[in-house]
């Protein structure tokens, strides 16, 4: 790299972006979801900056756009913590059975690296501390916990039960609890002086799925301390020009390179696009970095790609179809059917929901009955006499005597996401799984 000009072979250009783009993918989409909620307020989900609550008192409807494959079962709370200029303290309130909440913390990597909630931490009352990669002072005790994350923004997806349209109000004074403040202020005394301003680059999905992911790459690796077992890697990147803060200009480089590192660039989506196309399940897409281990950056791409941040399969297990046995993308103009045999009912502790998405947008899908979702909690659902359950998936009304259990899908490609909160062992360890589609009449 010399003034801003890559200068190595063409084929090492290409493979190094390649592999780049591939680790990049999911701290990018990351990145879009902080930007437009922390940043961007001419977005309808804006938050409000950083160190603060948003709460949504109702379930996700088509017109809810924040995130892709957005959950319909429990109504969001969003927050993104800046932890450079000292730790955040986390109140939690007590909460009730049977209600269900969970704090789900993620990183810039969208690892899952923290949990509260009721799984995780009990239903009674707590205070928890979230420390950043770089913080040197005191820890104080008396902390239900301490949470140290690797970079130095991290967010949650909180998720809080909704029992029924008639209790909006009770859920919404249990996620009014939930309470964010600087350490200093929790413990009375002066606040440290504020972290830097960051001047965070607009986002731009045609930019990202580009040359240009460097740019955005490089402001969030200010943010990311390079890990040990990364180092060697990022020695390689650091060939095309990425690291920390630096500039990169596309325009700069020769057009030999400029062609070489998009052919690279170009190989690493199609083979992305193609390895999620093949998931079926979330089991080993969500977590930790050790908690999804090798081919850990390939799996949290999945993952982001599929339905970013999505629970760990401790706290929930997510099933999916996108093609039918040949491979063919699923058509809502087709007549599917989603059979549960006697006694195989999804085996969870809290509840389960099969959500239904339009492709390529991946949003919930228009329909005259505004159902998204179907699930144990769906009033009217019909089993049948012998305890199976058939769930219809497809644009036509499938007549009234099965439209208790019609899921409507779009007239074109769609795919679904079951969602199982509280797992049980059989569907964490495979012995459960979701049962493929067939085709009905």
């Amino acid at each position: 790299m010399t003034n801003g000009t890559v200068r190595i072979p063409a084929d090492d250009a290409r493979a190094i972006a390649q592999e780049a783009w591939g680790y990049a993918y999911a701290p990018l989409q990351c990145y879009q979801t902080m930007y437009n909620q922390t940043q961007n307020k001419a977005f309808g989900g804006y938050v409000g900056g950083f160190n603060k609550f948003r709460h949504y008192a109702r379930s996700s409807t088509p017109a809810d756009s924040d995130i892709v494959t957005p959950n319909n079962d429990t109504p969001y709370s969003w927050a993104w913590l800046d932890l450079r200029a000292e730790p955040m303290v986390l109140s939690l309130p007590v909460v009730a059975a049977p209600r269900y909440y969970v704090n789900q913390w993620f990183d810039l990597y969208t690892h899952n690296f923290a949990y509260t909630g009721v799984r995780a931490t009990g239903r009674e009352a707590g205070t928890y501390l979230f420390v950043g990669p770089r913080w040197m002072g005191d820890i104080p005790k008396g902390f239900g916990k301490v949470i140290y994350a690797e970079t130095d923004f991290v967010g949650t997806l909180t998720r809080t039960q909704l029992l029924g349209p008639d209790d909006v109000d009770a859920m919404k004074s249990v996620q009014d609890a939930y309470k964010l403040m600087p350490l200093s202020q929790f413990v009375g005394k002066p606040a440290p002086a504020p972290a830097p301003a960051v001047v965070w680059p607009v986002w731009d999905a045609a930019r990202a799925e580009g040359l240009d992911f460097i740019v955005y790459l490089n402001v969030l690796l200010d943010f990311m301390p390079v890990q040990a077992s990364e180092q060697e890697m990022f020695a390689r990147f650091a060939r095309i020009g990425i690291g920390p803060g630096r500039a990169f200009e596309a325009a700069a480089l020769a057009p030999e390179i400029r062609d070489a590192m998009e052919k690279g660039i170009a190989e690493a989506a199609k083979a992305l696009k193609e390895g999620a196309l093949q998931q079926k399940d979330s089991r080993a897409l969500f977590g930790t970095r050790t908690e999804l281990g090798d081919g850990y950056i390939t799996k949290r791409n999945y993952g982001a790609m599929l339905g970013i941040y999505g629970n760990t399969k401790e706290e929930a297990v997510y099933g999916s179809q996108q093609t039918d046995g040949e491979g063919n993308v699923l058509d809502g103009n087709r007549h599917w059917v989603l059979r549960f045999e006697p006694g195989q009912l999804p085996p969870v502790t809290e509840f389960w929901s099969i959500t239904m998405y339009n492709l390529p947008q991946r949003l919930l899908v228009d329909n005259a009955l505004n159902r998204y979702s179907i699930g144990s909690r769906t009033e009217g659902l019909k089993q049948a006499a012998d305890g199976s359950l058939e769930i219809y998936m497809q644009a036509d009304n499938p007549g009234p005597d099965k439209e208790s259990n019609w899921l409507p899908a779009p007239r074109g490609p769609f795919f679904f996401v079951g969602r199982f909160y509280g797992p049980k062992p059989e569907a964490l360890d495979g012995r459960w799984t979701l049962p493929p589609l067939t085709e009905g009449k």
